[in-house]
């Protein structure tokens, strides 16, 4: 296809305007008269070395940040929700929590291990391809207490971290 040097410019502005082959094939039906096919608009736009641009990904909303102007309420356990991770380390005297994470991870979990809590009770821990985390003791019953809870979020996160999740 032989254009001239004013319709080569007037192709090269539509694509600076963002607008897409297949509106670009209607405007040099509109505005030329020329009845291209998809494939012949873009050997076109190729044979003259420009790049349609791709409009930008919408940014999805962050769930966890108020709205401007909106006052952020409190959420805590109260509400049901999980504390995410603390910042602060578990209190002195609390033992150690180590956490070790599967080479192969459990059938169903996106990630698994183990973890041992400063009482030296174990289980097995998972988090699920939805983020949830499961915790199976190895002792039927048990239950960590708080501190051991907030050292083991706190390890895994660094675990995870390490491992670029």
């Amino acid at each position: 296809m032989n254009l001239d040097e004013g319709k080569k410019q007037k192709v090269a502005g539509w694509i600076d305007e963002g607008l897409k082959l297949a509106e670009i094939q209607k405007k040099l039906m509109a505005e030329f008269g020329l009845n291209l096919t998809y494939m012949e608009v873009r050997l076109l736009v190729n044979d003259l070395k420009l790049m349609p641009k791709d409009p930008p990904p919408p940014q999805p909303p962050n769930p966890l940040s108020p709205e401007p102007g909106a006052a952020a309420a409190p959420v805590g356990p109260e509400e049901g929700l999980a504390e995410p991770f603390p910042e602060e380390a578990a209190p002195a005297g609390a033992g150690a929590v180590s956490v070790s994470v599967d080479r192969v991870a459990r059938p169903g979990a996106l990630v698994s291990g183990s973890v041992t809590f400063s009482d030296g009770n174990a289980a097995a821990w998972h988090l699920d391809q939805l983020g949830r985390l499961g915790l199976v003791p190895k002792t039927s019953g048990y239950r960590p207490t708080q501190p051991d809870l907030q050292a083991f979020q706190i390890e895994l996160q660094n675990q995870l971290q390490k491992l670029g999740f």
